[in-house]
């Protein structure tokens, strides 16, 4: 079953799907990830959401390679986002690192390339660096820098635009007091949980588009917190508009004026979530789910709380 996808426009003039799939899929092999991306662009994702660090992006390719070849969709149809590792964030690292992406997916561009987190790690060697007491050796690279050598990477024609990814509004103001070519897009976790709307604004006032990753809530560590999704007030929504409480929860989103990567690989569940075009949630409705806030991050990046560029310090 294809449902359409809609879009909005970035600061550059691209078009840019609404809805896309993420592929951070820890548990799954290479064989679930293609299946994922598959069932994802058939039901009408052209919005591909990737990262170094997941590192499954030569199965992603594999699935893109096939589709592009069995005619199912046009490269300059997809919208192929990925993003810099910390530990490449030296400037003379990232070219290489986006060289590396786009061999991995098979592309000879990407449409967005993010920078996955404002700290730089150790670079060459693990993806993830510690020292004999297992804490993460840092980098003092000044994400600045890192941009510069972004903005060249798009002069190249490597990545049609350039973005990031869990900056706070400071450091997203100080980089474009600085920037050449300003950000299109950040992405960072927002759902009825983590609302985060001083940085939605925020992003909105600076012409950046915002990109929701887990939009359907995050596996709560902490037991005292209901699961988004078995929240009453979203389910009551969800049966009144006879649909799920996962496709409210990303209609929600997508009226707040964001777009959203929702990660699943069940073929169902993928279907099921790009279905969110055919109805309109109420004032009331959306009132009654931006109450469920609890500022509830699950993606913080604990292992680097002492880093200087730390982001969720700030208050947004």
């Amino acid at each position: 079953m294809s449902a359409a996808t809609e879009y909005v426009t970035l600061s550059s003039g691209a078009r840019f799907p609404v809805i896309g799939l993420g592929t951070y899929t820890p548990l799954q092999g290479e064989d679930e990830v293609i299946l994922a991306v598959k069932a994802a662009v058939r039901a009408g994702y052209r919005h591909i959401d990737c990262a170094a660090i997941y590192r499954n992006e030569r199965a992603v390719g594999h699935a893109l390679k096939e589709l592009i070849v069995e005619g199912v969709v046009k490269r300059q149809d997809l919208f192929v986002v990925s993003k810099l590792w910390n530990t490449c964030h030296r400037p003379d690292l990232v070219l290489p690192s986006l060289k590396k992406t786009l061999d991995d997916l098979g592309l000879e561009y990407l449409d967005l390339y993010l920078i996955h987190w404002p700290m730089a790690y150790k670079e060459g060697g693990e993806l993830l660096p510690q020292d004999e007491n297992g804490k993460t050796l840092y980098s003092d690279v000044d994400f600045v820098d890192t941009w510069q050598a972004l903005e060249d990477c798009r002069d190249m024609g490597l990545t049609k635009d350039i973005g990031l990814s869990n900056f706070n509004s400071k450091q997203i103001q100080r980089l474009l007091d600085s920037a050449r070519v300003n950000p299109v897009a950040m992405q960072v976790e927002v759902n009825c949980h983590n609302t985060n709307s001083k940085l939605i604004e925020f992003c909105k006032t600076k012409n950046i588009v915002v990109i929701a990753f887990a939009p359907l809530g995050t596996p709560s560590m902490d037991q005292q917190h209901v699961k988004l999704l078995d929240e009453p007030v979203l389910k009551e929504i969800a049966a009144k508009h006879k649909k799920t409480p996962a496709q409210v929860a990303i209609r929600y989103l997508v009226q707040v004026g964001i777009t959203a990567v929702p990660k699943s690989v069940t073929q169902s569940r993928i279907e099921e979530n790009i279905q969110v075009f055919d109805f309109k949630l109420s004032d009331e409705e959306m009132s009654a789910l931006a109450a469920l806030n609890k500022n509830l991050r699950g993606y913080d990046e604990k292992i680097a709380l002492d880093h200087k560029y730390y982001p969720f310090y700030e208050e947004f």
